[in-house]
């Protein structure tokens, strides 16, 4: 087994909200609310001890939204008025839509404090040893992809090179200060760079203006930019999936278009790929991940609780295992369960039973 993360059996991190703290987050404020996460975090930091797992979050039970809740807090970027940007769902029932308030950058961005640094340190004093506390953020990437170059003020902006440089500057100092906090593991949530395999999404993109066939370049650069003086000792992987919502689904393809880039060039440690359905294609992109990058297999799916079987599981790493070698490999769920408060279609039964069943493959494929 490892013992640096990515870890043989791991998880993206949101977990489902129990029925207790989803009424708290409706009736109670303040110090009582802050007390109610509280106890709900502790409770599911044990739960994920209980069940094995060797890294451990804070089920991102502070957060209404996996990626918003971060968003909002850079300096710069705040709500454009009452105007909502829409995503499209899908599901075998049909569409819903996703419609968070669309964001502005009004101002020039910066850092005004380490977001999230509350809730990583109470996280951090609550696993206990052996366990690794795991933050998760959204990469610099979804600032952008959400609302593209209608959502930047010219004014503030006329030169959109000088947007990317203080958007990376800003995470930059995300990393280094959540670093000082006692962070080693981190993780940039980046739906982006798994939507553009979507010849739609590229579609969508190249309407509004941007270079979609070459965007997973930019994306690349930035993060890479925001990395660049990360502090030793500081594992960062980065998630990619297709869309996550009330268990459906915003995109598909493999990761054919962006892997060689994405693999060769984005220096992260490791990579948690969504590969749950046939949504997401072939394990061949895999053949350019190079030595010493991890690939975390997300086999096992988030969106409804029938359990799958280790003997699928077990060929289906054997399958990724001819394209990247066996010792890179990791397993996980293909994404969080509760990207959004609101979490997918299964029982915290059955979410647990899952991070069980990863346990135990991990540990009858690897020992």
């Amino acid at each position: 087994m490892r013992t640096s993360p990515p870890f043989r059996a791991d998880h993206v991190g949101s977990l489902l909200r129990p029925q207790e703290l989803l009424r708290a987050r409706q009736t109670l404020t303040g110090d009582e609310l802050r007390a109610a996460e509280d106890a709900a975090i502790r409770d599911v930091v044990r739960k994920q001890r209980e069940v094995g797992l060797q890294s451990a979050t804070d089920g991102e039970f502070r957060r209404s939204s996996w990626h918003m809740d971060f968003i909002y807090r850079l300096g710069g970027i705040g709500q454009a008025g009452d105007e909502k940007i829409t995503v499209r769902f899908h599901n075998e029932r049909g569409d819903i839509e996703f419609t968070p308030a669309a964001l502005r950058v009004h101002d020039r961005i910066t850092l005004n404090e380490p977001i999230f640094a509350d809730a990583f340190t109470f996280l951090r004093d609550t696993v206990g040893e052996g366990v690794t506390p795991k933050l998760t953020i959204p990469s610099p990437s979804m600032v952008h992809y959400r609302g593209g170059p209608a959502a930047i003020d010219p004014d503030v902006y006329p030169d959109v090179e000088e947007f990317w440089h203080d958007l990376s500057a800003a995470y930059a100092e995300q990393v280094r200060k959540i670093g000082e906090l006692g962070c080693r593991y981190l993780q940039f949530d980046d739906t982006s760079l798994a939507y553009l395999n979507d010849p739609a999404q590229r579609a969508e993109l190249a309407q509004r203006g941007d270079d979609a066939d070459h965007m997973h370049l930019r994306y690349i650069k930035q993060i890479n930019a925001a990395l660049a003086a990360k502090p030793d000792g500081m594992t960062v992987t980065t998630h990619m999936c297709r869309g996550n919502f009330r268990s459906s689904w915003a995109a598909s393809g493999s990761y054919d278009f962006v892997a060689e880039a994405l693999f060769n060039e984005l220096n992260v440690d490791g990579f948690f790929l969504e590969y749950d359905d046939e949504r997401s294609g072939g394990f061949e992109p895999l053949r350019f991940v190079p030595k010493g990058k991890m690939v975390v297999l997300g086999l096992v799916t988030t969106k409804h609780g029938e359990l799958e079987s280790k003997d699928t599981l077990k060929r289906r790493i054997d399958e990724a295992a001819k394209y990247v070698d066996l010792d890179q490999l990791c397993l996980s769920p293909q994404c969080g369960f509760s990207s959004t408060v609101e979490g997918n279609e299964l029982t915290e039964e059955q979410q647990f039973a899952k991070l069980r069943l990863i346990v135990e493959t991990a540990q009858e494929v690897w020992g």
